[in-house]
């Protein structure tokens, strides 16, 4: 990919969650925490087996407005817990589900490499955070993770009313950090979510794909966050 693509830029926007901060690390560690405490009757590799996967379909579901944030936390553990076959009252699974949003921003594992893209990028652009996760929740894992201070704005679902892929919470986060979408790129996991909200706004893209996912060759992509140097 050339550098031509992406040269007069003026600011970048990352996702967080499986982009920046390493999600399924300090989730599995939360949830580890939870389990322990709360004594309930299956191990951390148990619980997440089944976890994982639903929690995924379920962020899914929600990023295109199939289900409410309700919906999601109870859903997710509720699910869960079918599957483990562990029968308990809602507000016990209520309780799990809020205990774990509690310790989550505890735990701040960075993907390798996040900090020092972060202090390259940041001596040459101005460095935005779009997510759609809950506002304290999010803005705790910033603070904590000390990544805070490279980013002028950070802009998530519930500020902006709407989630990723919705053209709207780019165009609110464009607005907030006050730049021309063509001066802009967005980097990020998810191909609907990130990739495909950001290009249907115009917005340049760049694909972290850790996963190496099949996808076309004309997409920019990097497999690891220091790979963005190539590009930018």
């Amino acid at each position: 990919m050339s550098l031509k693509k992406f040269e007069h830029k003026t600011d970048i926007f990352f996702d967080l969650d499986h982009t920046l901060w390493d999600f399924e690390k300090n989730s599995g560690l939360a949830f580890e925490q939870v389990l322990n405490e709360m004594q309930l009757p299956f191990t951390i590799e148990q619980f997440l087996h089944h976890y994982v996967g639903i929690n995924a379909a379920y962020w899914d579901r929600y990023s295109l407005n199939q289900v409410s944030q309700a919906e999601l936390r109870i859903g997710r553990i509720r699910d869960t817990f079918e599957l483990l076959e562990y029968s308990t009252t809602t507000e016990k699974m209520l309780e799990v589900g809020d205990k774990y949003l509690t310790y989550l921003p505890n735990y701040n594992y960075l993907f390798d490499g996040a900090l020092e893209i972060l202090s390259y990028l940041n001596e040459k652009y101005k460095l935005h955070i779009i997510t759609n996760g809950f506002d304290q929740v999010q803005t705790r894992k910033i603070k904590n993770s000390g990544i805070a201070p490279f980013f002028k704005t950070v802009t998530n679902s519930e500020l902006a009313g709407v989630k990723k892929p919705d053209a709207k919470i780019f165009t609110y986060a464009l607005q907030v950090a006050k730049v021309q979408v063509q001066d802009t790129v967005m980097i990020g996991d998810n191909l609907l979510a990130d990739i495909e909200g950001a290009q249907n706004v115009g917005m340049d893209v760049i694909y972290y794909n850790e996963h190496r996912k099949e996808v076309p060759t004309t997409l920019p992509q990097v497999n690891t966050l220091l790979d963005i140097k190539s590009l930018l």
